[in-house]
């Protein structure tokens, strides 16, 4: 059979998954600034055996690596929602997205939504702020040595999967994809918009200085359903390491509640 556009793209954002039919529901995953899928290898290990884990792969990394980086969150968010309803993974699923993941999390639910292809059945958000308070400088007009310094600091070398002795080499080539995400960040201007109905859940660390507990708690504002925020230990890059066993025991209590995805009537739809 031939190959067609639209199977070439949901390939691109989702290499090596097809939708699994026996999944119960299944969480899509988006990562941090600069980041791959590769931090959400092992999860389908821990979040339940109905779970179908579903990494997101942007462009200018790992299989895309001749792919320019976006350095806009919003077209980005209309692509992977359009690749996952054509793809059949836009059934009963569930949104996990880490920093600007969780912005772009956020964003592929409501763009779900609007399609007409129905909510997530949960929305879960970490280390982020609330999406009215991005678009300040975060970094992407740093000096190399400064940004890296800046992720160092933060535990995010380890989290990339490099070696923070040594970090310098292996994170210059990450470089050009980091600016890239900071830049996008930065551009970000939330658009008031109808909140969700399904339940959120935003995840704090105690030692993140980037999403403080004030401004991760206002997510409750983005939807009408359910929000609860868990605290953390471990900092910015908490779900690298040990820290993320918490994280992933609220994911199977949630997701093992939740196994049908939220649909939306037009005529309850609050305005």
């Amino acid at each position: 059979m031939a190959d067609t556009g639209t199977g070439t793209e949901q390939r691109a954002w989702f290499p090596g998954v097809t939708a699994d039919p026996e999944a119960a529901v299944r969480l899509i995953c988006f990562p941090h600034a600069g980041g791959t899928p590769s931090v959400y290898r092992d999860w389908d290990a821990h979040v339940g055996e109905h779970v179908q884990i579903v990494p997101v792969l942007l462009p200018g990394r790992s299989f895309r690596l001749e792919e320019r980086p976006r350095g806009e969150l919003r077209p980005m968010a209309e692509d992977i929602a359009a690749a996952l309803i054509d793809g059949g993974l836009a059934g009963s699923h569930a949104l996990f997205g880490h920093s600007m993941g969780a912005l772009l999390a956020y964003e592929v639910a409501c763009e779900l939504r609007d399609r007409g292809a129905g909510e997530p059945v949960h929305l879960f958000v970490s280390g982020s702020r609330a999406p009215h308070f991005y678009g300040d400088r975060i970094g992407a007009e740093l000096t190399d040595d400064a940004l890296l310094r800046m992720v160092r600091d933060l535990g995010g070398l380890t989290g990339a999967g490099v070696d923070p002795r040594s970090g310098g080499p292996q994170f210059a080539r990450r470089m050009p994809v980091l600016r890239a995400d900071l830049t996008a960040c930065e551009r970000y201007r939330w658009a008031p918009r109808r909140p969700l109905r399904c339940p959120i859940t935003a995840f704090s660390a105690a030692g993140d200085p980037i999403a403080a507990p004030a401004q991760v708690d206002e997510w409750r504002e983005y939807t009408y359903g359910s929000t609860l925020r868990r605290h953390l230990p471990g900092g910015h890059f908490y779900l690298a390491g040990p820290d993320r066993d918490a994280l992933l025991r609220e994911l199977r209590r949630e997701l093992g509640g939740h196994p049908r995805a939220h649909t939306i009537d037009p005529r309850r739809t609050r305005t």
